[in-house]
């Protein structure tokens, strides 16, 4: 909080002023009664404490250049600096290439703003590290917390508290071009208990393949080594019941991130890429709209480029069981309030703003992505019940979801695992890859004395 002048010094002025005897043209005039000099002293006192009240500033960072999400937080900000006479927000929009750089600077320096986001998996981290605090005991806080989707409260719980309020989450699953499914004889489900079978799927990728279409699966390798691999293909391992860490209790990722389960997941995608199913050198999100795959495994952020190219032709198909169970990706940027912030009680009522409906609306029509709250859910025209997206909620809210690993360890394993599907898409032997991956993650996780609670 930044104020101009101190409600003590205000108060301390009042006081002095209202007190002493004033003198006109060198002639002392009677001092007012009592009672009337106490109305002006209390009267004075409010309103400049008033004053003061309404100089309370709030620093907010989000990762955002120019775009229409930028202008739904500018929007947002500005809606609850409009609505509020105590609490004022500073909005500073910062670059996406540069921000985490930025938090990490500005949290050596104690000079990180009172609320900014983060992208989920970061919580953890944030969390043990102190540059965030925990936001259970805030009341505007624990009256949304039930409302937030359970990947939500997942994603922000560490430790048992809950450290982040997030606006909308993600997932994943498989755009079709329906013509094209069903020409080849292929079954499309349209619920996630109806998903696939392993063989079923690699059957479909067979089927579009003999029927001339060029690579039939987009796994969108053109976004690059970095979280997509992680994000994007760890549920696949998850589903054969691998994982990227024993979750029991995060100390190691032995037999775990190596083990036969998720050498199995790798050893399928180096599969697909060398019997031509997927094209891992795709440069752009060209391959699916043009036709060259027939099956896009991704999330929903493609919609509105998918429908604008595909039409009625263009289909949502739930996660596969690659193994027991379908696995869906969760989770996405969220917001905190960091530990260098003097008035975290006013950031959690800007909080408790963005948390409202309507403003998840406002920034879910413009990023695509799935409203954050139960009731924000509802009123979804896309992911309501019977909206086009609405198997990305579905899955994000029976159990179909599962957030990235709850540690501090995050950032050391999502770049080894990233690292090693690198290596083996280009042709490297997945257990070798993936037992480098264990030991980097394991000496990390030592160096760091196991990650203990501070």
């Amino acid at each position: 909080m930044e104020t101009r002048q101190s409600t003590q010094a205000v108060v301390q002025h009042a006081v002095t002023s209202s007190t002493a005897r004033p003198v006109r043209h060198g002639v002392r005039t009677a001092r007012p009664p009592v009672r009337a000099r106490l109305t002006t002293c209390v009267g004075a006192l409010a309103l400049l404490a008033g004053a003061a009240q309404a100089q309370t500033r709030v620093s907010m960072w989000v990762h955002a250049g120019a775009g229409p999400e930028a202008q739904a937080y500018v929007a947002a900000i500005d809606a609850f600096n409009k609505r509020s006479k105590a609490v004022q927000v500073d909005l500073v929009k910062l670059p996406e290439g540069s921000y985490g750089d930025q938090v990490n600077a500005a949290a050596l320096a104690h000079k990180l703003p009172c609320i900014l986001d983060f992208d989920g998996p970061n919580v953890y981290n944030y969390a043990w590290s102190k540059k965030i605090v925990a936001l259970d005991d805030f009341p505007e806080i624990a009256a949304l917390k039930a409302d937030m989707l359970p990947s939500l409260q997942r994603q922000g719980t560490y430790n048992g508290k809950l450290y982040s309020v997030g606006q909308f989450d993600s997932g994943l699953a498989l755009w079709g071009h329906r013509g094209t499914l069903t020409k080849a004889g292929i079954r499309i489900p349209t619920r996630a208990a109806d998903a696939w079978t392993l063989a079923e799927f690699e059957g479909a990728l067979k089927k579009l393949k003999a029927a001339g279409v060029a690579a039939p699966l987009d796994m969108k390798f053109n976004y690059g080594i970095g979280e997509w691999f992680t994000y994007g293909f760890s549920p696949i391992v998850q589903s054969l019941g691998g994982d990227l860490i024993d979750r029991s209790n995060y100390q190691s990722a032995q037999g775990r991130i190596n083990g036969p389960e998720a050498v199995k997941a790798l050893g399928l995608i180096q599969g697909w890429v060398k019997a031509g199913y997927v094209n891992a050198a795709s440069k752009d999100d060209g391959d699916f709209v043009k036709g060259k795959a027939a099956l896009s495994y991704v999330g929903h952020w493609t919609y509105g480029d998918y429908k604008k190219a595909l039409g009625d032709e263009l289909v949502l198909i739930p996660m596969p069981k690659f193994g027991a169970k379908a696995v869906t990706g969760a989770g996405s940027w969220n917001f905190g309030i960091s530990s260098d912030c003097k008035d975290p009680k006013a950031s959690a009522q800007v909080l408790a703003h963005l948390m409202s409906p309507a403003e998840i609306a406002r920034v879910t029509e413009v990023n695509g992505a799935v409203p954050g709250t139960r009731a924000a859910l509802a009123q979804s025209r896309n992911y309501g019940a019977k909206g086009p997206l609405a198997i990305y909620a579905e899955q994000l809210t029976d159990g179909t979801a599962l957030v990235r690993p709850q540690t501090p360890a995050y950032p050391s394993i999502t770049t080894a695992f990233a690292e090693a599907v690198n290596n083996i898409v280009a042709g490297a032997d997945p257990k070798k890859e993936l037992d480098k991956a264990a030991k980097k993650i394991d000496q990390n996780i030592e160096d760091n004395k196991g990650y203990r609670v501070k």
